[in-house]
C-alpha cells in the first residue's frame, strides 16, 4: 500500500495491518455500495474493490489512513476483513513518541472495526428473518451492516454543518473543510481530504458556507471531543436515554441530530430512532399499518421491539430501502 500523508502538523506515520473475522453476515462491497449513496461520505467506488478511508482518530490528534478489503468466504460464511494502515500521530511529545507504535494497532483495530459495524457480534442478527419484513430486507441487501461515521466527532460536525441546509450543500461545505484544514492523504493511488482533527478544527475561524454561529458551534464540538465527552465507548455504555440527553446538551445538537450522533457516530446497535420521519414511513409501508402509523411513534417502537438486539441495523436496512424507493404523491 502506497500510502503519503501532507502537511506541516504530521510525523512519523507508523505503518500497522490489522484484521478480523466477522461474526455473522457481512459484506464489504456491500459496505462500498452503501457508502455510494451516503452524501456525507462523497465515496466513489474503486475499480479495484478496495474501500480507502482518511479519517481523524479517537485520539483527537492522529490521523488514519486504511485501504480495507475482504478475503473471499468459505463454507457459506464472511471472509476475513484486512486492513493496511497508516497512524499519523501528529507532533507527540517525545514521551508519547515512544509509545506512538505500539499504540497505533489499538487505535485502528477499535475504530475501524466500529466504522464497518465489526464490533458488533452479528451471529444473532439472521434469526430475525423470522420476520418476514426484515427477512426482505436482508434479501435485498445481504450483509450489510450500518457503516458509521469515523467517529461522534465528525458525526456531530456534520449535523451542525447539515442544520436546516440541502444535503448537498452541507457534504460541499465539508469536504471544502477537510479540503483546507484537514490533511491530504494519497492513499493507493488516489487523493483523500481527512476531516481535520478537533485540534484543528477549533482554531477554524472562517468556512465558506457556515454561519458564525455554526462555526462556534464547531469550535465547541472539537472542545468537547477533546474533553472526552464524545468518546465512543462511553456514550455506548451508557443507557441510551442518558447518551441521547448528554448529547442534546451540545450545542447545535438537537434530538434527530442527537440519535444521528449515538446510532451512525458511536455506531450503537440498538437503538430506534424516534426522530427520523423517512424511517417512520418506512416501517408504516413495511408492515402494512397505513399512512396514518407512520406519526404513531410508540407503535413504531413496539415494531421495532422485535428486532432487539439489532433496531439500528434494521432501521439502516429501512432507511435504505427508502432510499432506493422513490415517493410518489
Amino acid at each position: 500500500m502506497s500510502v503519503t500523508l501532507d502537511g506541516p502538523d504530521f510525523v512519523a506515520p507508523t505503518v500497522t495491518a490489522v484484521s478480523f473475522a466477522p461474526a455473522g453476515p457481512f459484506s464489504l462491497a456491500a459496505s462500498s455500495r452503501f457508502l455510494e449513496c451516503f452524501t456525507p461520505a462523497s465515496h466513489q467506488r474503486a475499480a479495484d474493490e478496495l474501500l480507502r478511508l482518511a479519517f481523524p482518530a479517537d485520539d483527537g490528534t492522529s490521523v488514519v489512513a486504511a485501504t480495507v478489503r475482504q478475503d473471499p468466504g468459505t463454507g457459506g460464511g464472511p471472509g476475513m476483513v484486512r486492513a493496511e494502515c497508516t497512524v499519523d500521530p501528529g507532533a507527540p511529545a517525545p514521551a508519547e513518541a515512544a509509545t506512538a507504535g505500539a499504540a497505533a494497532d489499538q487505535v485502528v483495530r477499535a475504530q475501524l472495526a466500529r466504522i464497518l459495524s465489526l464490533d458488533v457480534d452479528g451471529t444473532g442478527f439472521p434469526a430475525l428473518a423470522a420476520d418476514p419484513v426484515v427477512a426482505g430486507l436482508m434479501a435485498d441487501h445481504p450483509g450489510l451492516r450500518p457503516v458509521c461515521f469515523h467517529s461522534p466527532y465528525e458525526a456531530a460536525a456534520w449535523a451542525v454543518i447539515g442544520n436546516r441546509i440541502r444535503m448537498t450543500q452541507a457534504a460541499a461545505i465539508k469536504a471544502g473543510i477537510a479540503r483546507r484544514h484537514g490533511p491530504r492523504v494519497h492513499l493507493a493511488g488516489r487523493t483523500l481530504h481527512a476531516f481535520p482533527t478537533p485540534a484543528v478544527l477549533r482554531t477554524v475561524r472562517h468556512v465558506p458556507g457556515l454561519t458564525d454561529v455554526k462555526i462556534q458551534r464547531l469550535h465547541s464540538l472539537a472542545e468537547a471531543a477533546l474533553d472526552g465527552q464524545l468518546d465512543a465507548a462511553r456514550l455506548r455504555a451508557l443507557p441510551a436515554d442518558h447518551a441521547l440527553a448528554e448529547l442534546r446538551a451540545l450545542p447545535g445538537i438537537g434530538p434527530f441530530s442527537a440519535e444521528l450522533v449515538l446510532i451512525r457516530g458511536a455506531g450503537h446497535p440498538d437503538v430506534f430512532p424516534r426522530h427520523e420521519p423517512r424511517v417512520h414511513r418506512a416501517v408504516a409501508a413495511a408492515y402494512g399499518l397505513g399512512a396514518p402509523a407512520a406519526a404513531d411513534v410508540a407503535r413504531l417502537a413496539d415494531v421495532a421491539d422485535g428486532w432487539r438486539p439489532y433496531r439500528s441495523w434494521v432501521a439502516t436496512l429501512l432507511r435504505v430501502r427508502a432510499q432506493d424507493t422513490p415517493r410518489t404523491g
